[in-house]
């Protein structure tokens, strides 16, 4: 059986994946939305993607540790 830290590393490791496939997403989205002038919308894109990328940053490292 595999270790606990191990699978939590793995899980976490999708989940991180599945993050950034959301962040290009969205990204995308965004820019669709700047060129078109919404720049209310803009802003608050920007805002979760900055949240988005400081979350990925603190999980990446969460990987690391377990997986060391």
């Amino acid at each position: 059986m595999e270790d606990k830290a191990a699978v939590v590393a793995d899980t976490l490791e999708m989940l991180l994946i599945n993050q950034t496939a959301l962040r290009a997403a969205i990204e995308e989205v965004d820019t669709w939305i700047r060129q078109r002038g919404s720049v209310n919308i803009h802003e608050n894109a920007m805002v979760a993607l900055e949240a988005l990328e400081t979350n990925a940053e603190a999980m990446a490292s969460a990987i690391e540790r377990l997986r060391s």
